[in-house]
């Protein structure tokens, strides 16, 4: 008996009995402020591998059966605007998208980590239920924040192109443009249709996130994850939001067309899509878009996990 009181005692066997008893640790939570400059970085680099892609979706969404079509698919689309104005054509309205992205991912993933820090349990776990509600909160924040202003400058920029006398010539001139002829209510079209779909859209992510990550670590929620891993977790979740609002996403597009004024709600955009180009017509771009939300959501929470890992090195926030 003398002899174990001896060897559980002597410091040289402490430590080892602390991490059997405790092998999984704890989470550690992101601080806010690595957050938002976490998620500018990832928001930034993310679009300017990814905008052709929404370029083309875009395009076939503004595309009404009533006009009739333009485009025969998402080859035909690219073809006709790189032979009418070239490779960079495919990169026409970046510069509202790029100035948007930096600050909606900065919102999107300061409040998500603000919110979440309060309601993990005591191990820094956030179950599903709580990240989709948490994700929600920062869809309609970066909504009303960033990305209504934002995507409205972008699809006008890009439905001015199929213009025969483009009238907006760059992102600083296009939003004084729209400012003057319709006030700053015009930088806010489709704000309900955009709130809906950047509610719903962080809401499944976040959600579908969280699920994965409580799946792959286990019973030890301080594990890491390989980038790799994150990015197919973040390429899954994107699929799911685009699944399952991409409706939303047509509505909100066709809002903040030139030819908005044909619509006088949110509501009568659905009718009006429904009963003249039929169901189908609220799928339009799914393709395109799910190339892009797919590459885009990995490619960001790739380089967000990333980089608050370096920032959680250089800047010490415990």
């Amino acid at each position: 008996m003398q002899e174990e009181r001896r060897d559980f005692g002597s410091p040289f066997h402490r430590p080892r009995c602390l991490a059997a008893a405790a092998p999984a640790g704890k989470a550690k939570l992101t601080h806010p402020g690595k957050a938002i400059l976490a998620g500018g970085i990832a928001g930034g680099i993310e679009i300017c591998i990814t905008f052709p892609t929404e370029y083309v979706k875009t395009q076939l969404q503004l595309d009404e059966k009533a006009n009739p079509p333009k485009y025969r698919g998402i080859g035909d689309c690219v073809k006709q605007t790189v032979q009418g104005h070239g490779v960079r054509g495919l990169y026409r309205g970046l510069s509202s998208l790029l100035y948007g992205s930096i600050p909606k991912s900065a919102v999107r993933f300061g409040v998500f980590e603000f919110l979440s820090n309060r309601v993990k349990d005591e191990n820094g776990r956030l179950d599903p239920t709580k990240g989709l509600v948490c994700g929600l909160g920062a869809g309609v924040m970066e909504a009303v924040v960033v990305v209504c202003p934002m995507e409205t400058v972008k699809v006008k920029f890009i439905h001015d192109q199929t213009s025969a006398n483009p009238k907006y010539k760059g992102f600083f001139h296009g939003v004084r443009q729209i400012v003057k002829e319709q006030g700053l209510r015009g930088t806010y079209q489709g704000l309900t249709a955009t709130v809906l779909k950047q509610g719903s859209n962080q809401a499944i992510r976040f959600s579908v996130m969280t699920s994965l990550k409580n799946w792959y670590k286990g019973d030890d929620p301080s594990k890491t994850i390989n980038p790799l891993v994150t990015g197919t977790f973040g390429a899954i979740a994107g699929a799911a939001s685009v699944f399952g609002n991409t409706p939303l996403d047509v509505i909100k597009t066709r809002l903040q067309g030139l030819e908005a004024h044909k619509y006088k709600s949110t509501l009568d955009c659905a009718v009006k899509i429904m009963k003249h180009e039929g169901p189908l017509a609220f799928y339009k771009g799914t393709i395109p878009r799910l190339g892009r939300v797919c590459l885009d959501v990995a490619i960001v929470f790739i380089i967000y996990e990333e980089v608050v890992k370096v920032l959680n090195v250089v800047w010490k926030t415990d």
